[in-house]
């Protein structure tokens, strides 16, 4: 068709598109089809000016996707920028407790949480608060942090000392402002890496909206647990968040199901699993302040 693609990996975790590239030419992938360049602002913007290249895609955090937006579009091309996440998982009462904290631990410390993907907030409904933190925290505490090339680990390292520190001070803030903690991550060690980035699976509980915690994006393996009285509070706790990327909601029964498909603002919505990822051409449809462009 004549469309040729240059692909810029995130310099913090290059090693994955290469090793693709590697076996696109291996399979037989024509020279100069997919192109990949490395490298940090510079290479942005190189992509963000170049005549020849008509279109972005971009995934990613919100200071660089606004840039992106602005200066690709300012250039005439069709720029699609998905921001940041802050997933909610709803449970209901009715739920199936037992898949449910399954799929949120899953969800929340699969890949050390660092995927805009991840389920960083849990909203029980009613009574589903009981039942269903103890559980999580039971299937937290079982998984095996290490490094992600280990066969039987559950939880590999954060990309970078600075992501780790980041991620501790914004737990630490939720604790100070009077969130409990009953699992903590913080000051994790994996013997024969003292050097590594290392969080544990961190759950806070009673956390609520108006906690830096809450307010902010915190990329890492920490589940934070909300309660909700009813359905209706929750699609509102939700709806009030500046993001919509993905969401989720657990429960039994159809009419749920369907009154928060509809009534969420939110891109991306699972029913009984954690987020869905929709198979269009571009695979994310996030909402509101998680995506510019269409």
């Amino acid at each position: 068709c004549g469309n040729r693609y240059v692909l810029k990996p995130s310099e913090r975790v290059p090693l994955t598109a290469m090793r693709l590239a590697e076996l696109a030419i291996e399979a037989g992938l024509p020279k100069g089809v997919l192109n990949i360049i490395h490298g940090t602002h510079d290479t942005v913007n190189f992509i963000c000016d170049h005549p020849a290249i008509k279109a972005i895609s971009f995934v990613g955090g919100d200071a660089a996707g606004k840039h992106i937006y602005s200066r690709g579009a300012a250039n005439g091309k069709r720029v699609q920028a998905n921001l940041g996440a802050q997933n909610h998982a709803v449970v209901m009462p009715d739920a199936d407790a037992d898949a449910a904290a399954k799929a949120l631990v899953a969800a929340a410390f699969g890949a050390a949480g660092q995927r805009c993907m991840a389920i960083s907030r849990a909203v029980l409904v009613g009574d589903a608060h009981k039942e269903m933190l103890p559980r999580i925290i039971e299937l937290a505490e079982q998984l095996t942090l290490g490094p992600g090339d280990v066969k039987g680990v559950d939880v590999p390292p954060l990309t970078t000392p600075q992501g780790k520190a980041r991620v501790e001070r914004l737990v630490t803030s939720g604790v100070d402002s009077g969130a409990s903690i009953p699992l903590d991550g913080r000051g994790a060690i994996v013997d024969g890496y003292p050097d590594g980035n290392w969080v544990g699976p961190t759950i806070l509980s009673d956390v609520d909206t108006s906690m830096e915690c809450y307010q902010n994006e915190i990329f890492g393996p920490v589940l934070q647990v909300l309660h909700a009285e009813t359905l209706d509070d929750a699609i509102a706790l939700i709806n009030a968040n500046p993001y919509g990327n993905g969401t989720a909601i657990f429960t039994s029964s159809g009419a749920a199901a369907r009154k928060f498909t509809h009534e969420v603002d939110v891109g991306q919505i699972g029913v009984n699993l954690p987020i869905p990822v929709p198979l269009p051409m571009f695979s994310f449809t996030g909402s509101r302040g998680s995506i510019l462009g269409d």
